[in-house]
């Protein structure tokens, strides 16, 4: 039996340093094999996150939204419509023909997003949209295995989710006793990745810009981040009064919760058994000011790590294997 570890089992060894500012480092990277970004942050494509507010502010700062694939058509077409190939949608692996309609009609590509992604059906799936639509730019997932990766690849992923069971919605791991701990899970594709060139995106466990940071030194060129876009101020999520009276909370949840699979089946899902929850939290900031604040703390962990951009933090990493006392090491601790 092998180990595997979460991002509180590990950290990073600094290295030495040559660069002179924190506002240095570059965080330009490949959201697929074929298309840049400028920041490696994306906002989940999940019906509690991501929004056209959201979107915009993404898209100001050089990301780029991957709406879901929950709402109907002629929403996601008016979505395919204002932002043509500054976005990707979303699908599962049925329907292909809407699919193929909101491709023709200009978006950037298509996310295929399936809880289990290594399968028949998805590999299937991949290679008839490449056929139909070549140029085509395909994200697939989820994956947690270099295995899983590795084939996702060869079906004719551009990029590919890593990512079973971190989320904060969700309880796959708890219900079926699969996953893998979400740093190894992206450690371990990366190993792929170097060689097979198709970038690699962390989807889940990111609560702050060390996880975001590990992440990336671990081989991810970008992160998809769900719970801390939902509760901000412009995110898609319903907001109401917080029971104390003091500010607002957002309501966030798994695309597999009851409370999900309720309003959008209606009930028809019944046998199936929920992986994920819902749940409400304050609203706490806005969504610039979260990722003004992650970004800072990527780039001021790349001078730690001696690095001016996402490839050489990756090369240069060196991780340890640590101990909880070194999470309770690592707070503030102003009253013992």
């Amino acid at each position: 039996m092998r180990q595997a570890f979460t991002f509180d089992d590990v950290a990073l060894v600094p290295q030495f340093n040559n660069i002179p500012s924190r506002t240095e480092p570059n965080l330009e990277t490949w959201l697929t094999k074929n298309r840049k970004v400028q920041i490696p942050l994306l906002a989940s494509n999940m019906d509690t996150v991501i929004g056209e507010e959201l979107a915009d502010l993404l898209i100001s700062h050089g990301s780029l939204p991957i709406f879901h694939r929950f709402t109907d058509q002629d929403t996601q077409a008016a979505w395919v419509k204002k932002y043509q190939d500054k976005t990707f949608i979303s699908c599962g692996i049925q329907r292909i023909e809407e699919t193929r309609k909101l491709l023709d009609m200009g978006a950037a590509g298509v996310c295929i997003d399936v809880a289990h992604g290594h399968s028949d059906k998805m590999f299937h799936h991949i290679e008839a949209l490449k056929k139909s639509h070549p140029d085509c730019e395909i994200i697939a997932g989820n994956a947690c295995t270099a295995m899983a990766y590795h084939d996702l690849v060869n079906a004719g992923a551009d990029a590919v989710k890593v990512g079973v069971g971190p989320g904060a919605a969700c309880t796959t791991r708890i219900v079926t006793g699969f996953g893998m701990p979400q740093f190894s899970a992206v450690y371990e594709c990366a190993q792929v990745a170097e060689k097979l060139r198709v970038p690699l995106i962390a989807d889940g466990g990111i609560r702050n810009s060390r996880d975001v940071v590990l992440a990336l030194a671990a081989g991810a060129s970008s992160v998809m981040i769900g719970k801390l876009f939902a509760v901000t101020t412009d995110s898609a999520a319903p907001k109401r009064k917080s029971k104390e009276g003091k500010g607002l909370e957002a309501k966030y949840r798994g695309q597999a919760s009851s409370d999900f699979q309720t309003e959008f089946y209606g009930g028809l899902k019944a046998k199936t058994v929920a992986e994920g929850i819902d749940f409400w939290l304050p609203v706490e900031k806005t969504s610039e000011e979260l990722i003004t604040q992650l970004l800072g703390g990527v780039r001021s962990g790349m001078t730690y790590g001696g690095a001016r951009n996402i490839k050489e933090l990756q090369r240069k990493a060196e991780f340890v294997q640590v101990t909880s006392s070194y999470i309770r090491e690592s707070h503030p601790r102003p009253t013992h």
